[in-house]
């Protein structure tokens, strides 16, 4: 809310009649408000450039600028502030046209005191959301420490808290360990602790991480010998541990202000690749290489493919199919949620988010309007994390669920291992439909007394919306064409063709058909897509600099023994590191650093390499916590927006919440019911 020395709400009020306004003016201030009164546009430009109103009362028939010109100026200054048009001459076609920029409402004058009042109260409630759209914080200023907390994308004290962090491990001296991992080489005697970086199987006979890093990224430093000639030698192990700490300082501070909504996360995620071209991490294409990896573009294609399967109306029929148990919230966490998280073993969980979650977002706002309400967060946080976390821990049901499996497969395979698609299933697929109706049941329990709409009916729900909108239409078939093509693109050649490509030939195939147009595709979140380019960023970054196994090293090296004598131990131990480090990088890259570290290790501890290669692998499923965890993540929080005001009706500070809870519950039901459970009776290769 806009301040003034009284803390009164601000309402400027612009209108050529005097007595008129002077009049209004003491009547408002006796009401409670603060209010600022000229006679003509000129004079409320400049106040509305240095007193911020919340609202602003507008004459429209003014000499000289009239209402529509002043109007037109407001709102290029202040594009949030509310408006509401004043006039004495019933002007329907001159309300026609201020309609066309923004006009919160009309009043003819005339007008009751009251309802002048109702009318500033409720454009204020609306200036809140506008500023959500525009995305412009609005900070009360009343002490320090609520100045430093600050409100979402501008919170002061985690700006300060970051620059901190990031200055601590810059000046932070490296370690001995740190050294000792980065100037191994590759061959000698102690190279079984260099297992986990990263590109470990491209390094050379006799090459260490940090000789090999600073090749690849071409990182010279000038050296002057000792008659005065200036040469460029390859950076040393000192400048690549610099590196690696400022590179762990970029995932603490990225980290901490995607955590806490310190700026918004499309200006962290360029803040991440900045730091990484000003510190030089990677040579300049090679910063702009890591935010264009196949899972970005794959974010930015089912964004948009979300868009053409709503735009046609496609998203109910899905829906039908896929909801029609849903006759309850209870049912949706008994049924639906074991049901898609199978299905999201098989098939791919974000494509499954991308069908459904629209869906979702259309039967909510529907209860909304339905139970003659404006918001219920419990519902919308039920409805969408439900779907979101139920997806996501489908992962460990069968190797096709995701490339983190594949790269498993791939580590297990370099050591010799063979491990097949049936054994996978065999050992994962029983986690998936009781950790699903767990994380249901933990929703339901959670929320389901804060529900203000009681009896939604979702599959009745999506019946009625499919209802409105009759028989399948031309568009629909050939969307629903396009979109089984994809699937099977998805399920049977992503190995080949990644996940990315597929999606963004679809798009251009819906183009050429007339369904989806450029406006329409230029209209998604591309913050959400900036961020996840941004996540994929920092995992090349930590891999190459070798943050990722010097993190990995650090927790593996203090783990009591009872972790390391036992092969439920280590399971135990590895699981629990992969599934805190997935919520900071990819899931891909997590496997990629821990794996190579996990699989030996089972050999010390004589357990099977297979079980502690599976842990490593379901773990990374366990990504709830952080909106850049997975794509899962980032397609919902991108779609759980108000279709009418723009609210983000789930933060991350949602994310970061449920996400710790359904954390523990994933890592419990893994520990217990597969690793001390079911898999002591299971059969373990040698």
């Amino acid at each position: 809310m806009a301040e003034t020395p009284d803390d009164r709400p601000i309402v400027l009020l612009i209108d050529d009649e005097d007595q008129f306004r002077i009049t209004l003016s003491k009547r408002l201030s006796k009401r409670g408000y603060h209010v600022i009164d000229v006679d003509n546009g000129e004079d409320a430009i400049k106040m509305v450039r240095h007193d911020n109103p919340e609202v602003v009362l507008l004459d429209l028939k003014m000499p000289g600028m009239d209402g529509v010109q002043t109007l037109r100026e407001l709102k290029k200054i202040r594009p949030e502030v509310q408006i509401v048009m004043l006039t004495g001459h019933g002007d329907v076609e001159s309300a026609r046209v201020t309609g066309k920029h923004d006009v919160y409402g009309f009043l003819q004058k005339p007008c009751p005191l009251d309802e002048i009042v109702e009318i500033i109260e409720s454009a204020r409630q609306e200036r809140h959301y506008a500023m959500a759209r525009h995305e412009i914080p609005d900070i009360e200023k009343k002490n320090l420490m609520t100045w430093l907390i600050g409100v979402q994308n501008r919170r002061p004290g985690f700006l300060i808290l970051g620059a901190l962090i990031f200055a601590l491990l810059y000046f932070l001296p490296p370690s001995d360990r740190l050294h000792s991992l980065l100037t191994t080489e590759k061959g000698s005697p102690q190279e079984e602790v260099i297992r986990g970086f990263g590109d470990y199987r491209k390094l050379s006979e006799g090459q260490s991480p940090a000789h090999y890093y600073a090749q690849r990224a071409s990182l010279y430093e000038k050296v002057k010998d000792t008659d005065g000639n200036v040469t460029k030698v390859l950076v040393g192990p000192e400048g690549v541990m610099k590196r690696t700490h400022i590179m762990i300082g970029i995932l603490c501070v990225a980290a901490l202000f995607w955590a806490t909504g310190a700026v918004p996360i499309g200006i962290t995620a360029l803040l991440v690749g900045v730091l990484m071209y000003f510190f030089n991490i990677l040579p300049p294409d090679g910063v702009a290489k890591a935010y264009a990896k196949d899972a970005v573009f794959f974010i930015f294609g089912v964004l948009a493919m979300a868009t053409a399967i709503s735009k046609t109306g496609l998203d109910r029929r899905i829906g039908i199919l896929l909801l029609g148990p849903t006759t309850s919230l209870l049912r949706m966490s008994l049924l639906f949620a074991p049901m898609i998280a199978v299905s999201a073993s098989f098939l791919s969980e974000h494509a499954l988010i991308a069908f459904i979650a629209p869906l979702f977002m259309m039967v909510y706002m529907g209860a909304m309007k339905a139970g003659g309400v404006s918001k219920d967060k419990a519902l919308v946080l039920m409805m969408m994390l439900t779907l979101n976390y139920a997806c996501n821990l489908g992962g460990p049901g069968s190797p096709a669920a995701g490339g983190r499996n594949a790269i498993m497969i791939g580590i297990l395979g370099d050591y010799g291992i063979p491990l097949s698609f049936g054994q996978w299933v065999m050992y994962g697929l029983p986690f998936v439909p009781v950790a699903a109706i767990a994380v249901g049941l933990y929703f339901y329990l959670v929320m389901h007394r804060k529900v203000q709409v009681k009896n939604l009916n979702i599959s009745v729900a999506v019946k009625r919306e499919a209802e409105k909108i009759g028989k399948m239409t031309t568009d629909e078939y050939k969307t629903a064409g396009v979109l089984v093509v994809l699937i099977i693109t998805w399920s049977a050649f992503s190995d080949r063709f990644g996940m990315g490509g597929p999606v963004i030939l679809a798009l251009v195939a819906l183009n050429v058909l007339g369904i989806l147009r450029w406006k329409e595709v230029n209209s998604i979140h591309w913050d959400v897509v900036a961020l996840y380019a941004a996540a994929s960023a920092m995992g090349v970054g930590l891999a190459a600099t070798g943050a990722a196994l010097y993190i990995a090293d650090t927790f593996i090296l203090y783990l009591p023994d009872f972790f390391t004598s036992t092969a439920a131990g280590l399971s135990i131990a590895v699981s629990l590191f992969t599934g805190v480090l997935t919520n900071f990088m990819s899931d891909g890259a997590t496997v990629a650093a821990i794996g190579p570290i996990a699989v030996p290790m089972a050999t010390i501890a004589e357990a099977s390499p297979i079980m502690i290669g599976l842990a490593t692998a379901f773990a990374s499923s366990f990504a709830h916590m952080l909106v850049i965890g997975t794509p899962n993540n980032a397609i919902i929080f991108a779609l759980s927006k108000d279709y009418e005001t723009g609210e983000q009706l789930i933060t991350m500070k949602d994310f970061f919440v449920h996400g710790f809870f359904v954390l523990l519950i994933s890592f419990a039901l893994l520990w217990f019911w597969v690793i001390l459970g079911y898999w002591r009776w299971l059969p373990w290769p040698a």
